[in-house]
């Protein structure tokens, strides 16, 4: 099943989305609804609603206006928070390449209205931290893994670590440790978390051709250095990683031979690649989106029931310019189809 939320004259791009089941069986899906192409272009955080499976979706509304930020607020992660049943929305404030900061807003009537935001990141500086990205732990922890340069304008290179919350989202604070790919122009670019029972798994994008994995050992405290993951291949794109049931990793990536040497414009195809002992060596499955006149990214992977929704953007190769005519799409596939 595939729903397509397309460009329109206005609206030249929609990606970086997310989805959460609503405690009547309904499914919402967010998403950065912008009104230019590029990253920094004036965006909302936009959502729809479906009540039949995602078959069918009700009206467009803005969850998060533009207007807050100098820029755009965009990158939003969902997540049914375990201590209290509340809905948590999750969303970047940019206002420079030097003020990019994580917020958040907390639904108690599932996704009705939303309350007042929050900012959680105590840091200065531009964070980015991506779509679909919030965990929570066995232990109720959460983390929100960021990556943080001091000025996006002035240096690329970034590193990344989690801010972490005990109290079920109503505080804060930075973990103790961060992590580094020192011999990379980049370091550690949008990180994403799996919770592995006695450790977490922090993957990351990176500019040396591989996705990168790092570990903590202490519920996202500290991490340790970053290595490549050799079985997957990739341009310095975002990937996604989950847990299905029963404890197999899946991941979603760019699946490039030539690594390093392609391009922003070369991520295709979205390929599928499974781990039986987490992460340490991988097997590549079929591929989600095999066509390589598209791009594709900024996955969001859940898994509800005996199913899996996927998002992610699709951008034709051919497009004048870059990300104009991205659509987001909403695409429901069977478990069994990565087990």
């Amino acid at each position: 099943m595939v729903f397509d939320i397309k460009p329109e004259p206005g609206n030249p791009r929609n990606s970086e989305g997310d989805t959460i089941l609503l405690g009547d069986g309904r499914l919402l899906l967010a998403w950065s609804h912008f009104k230019g192409r590029e990253d920094h272009a004036t965006a909302d955080v936009c959502d729809i609603i479906s009540d039949d499976g995602g078959v069918t979706w009700g009206p467009e509304r803005v969850l998060v206006s533009a207007e807050e930020a100098e820029l755009n607020v965009m990158s939003v992660s969902l997540l049914r928070e375990a201590l209290t049943g509340d809905l948590l929305l999750f969303y970047l404030r940019k206002n420079s390449l030097a003020d990019c900061q994580l917020f958040l807003r907390r639904s108690v009537d599932e996704g009705e209205t939303w309350g007042a935001p929050r900012r959680i990141s105590s840091r200065d500086g531009y964070h980015v931290m991506n779509n679909a990205r919030v965990v929570q732990l066995a232990s109720g922890r959460l983390l929100a893994p960021v990556a943080l340069t001091p000025d996006y304008g002035e240096t690329r290179h970034q590193n990344a670590f989690c801010y972490i919350s005990d109290d079920g989202g109503v505080t804060w604070r930075e973990g103790r440790g961060s992590t580094d790919i020192a011999e990379s122009a980049v370091g550690c670019q949008e990180p994403g978390l799996v919770d592995l029972g006695q450790r977490t798994l922090m993957y990351i994008r990176s500019d040396q051709g591989y996705i990168y994995g790092a570990i903590s050992t202490d519920g996202g405290e500290t991490w340790g250095l970053p290595a490549p993951f050799r079985d997957l291949p990739a341009p310095a794109g975002p990937a996604t990683i989950a847990r299905l049931p029963g404890g197999r990793l899946v991941a979603l990536y760019n699946h490039r031979p030539d690594g390093a040497q392609a391009g922003w414009a070369d991520r295709t195809p979205l390929a599928a690649a499974a781990s039986d002992d987490g992460g340490d060596s991988w097997q590549r499955l079929e591929d989600i989106e095999p066509s390589t006149d598209y791009c594709y990214g900024y996955t969001s992977f859940r898994v509800y029931g005996e199913n899996i929704a996927l998002t992610y953007y699709v951008w034709p190769r051919g497009a004048r310019a870059g990300f104009e005519q991205t659509t987001l799409r909403f695409r429901m596939l069977p478990l069994e189809r990565l087990r």
